[in-house]
């Protein structure tokens, strides 16, 4: 019994740390975004566009 127990523990630990990497690779994509239109004003109108678009969307699939 214990070593089915640790077993779905570690199973679920394991499932808990792949969606943290999903949130900080979408995180570290978002500040280079921003980065990127900091540095580059043209950029930004573009990145400004792709994140409203992204917000609208979830806010249609939250709904």
């Amino acid at each position: 019994m214990k070593h089915l127990l640790r077993s779905l523990l570690k199973a679920r630990i394991w499932r808990d740390q792949l969606g943290q990497d999903l949130i900080e690779y979408a995180l570290l994509a978002g500040f280079v975004a921003v980065a990127a239109g900091a540095m580059i004003p043209p950029v930004s109108t573009s990145i400004s566009t792709i994140f409203s678009k992204v917000t609208s969307l979830l806010t249609v699939a939250g709904g």
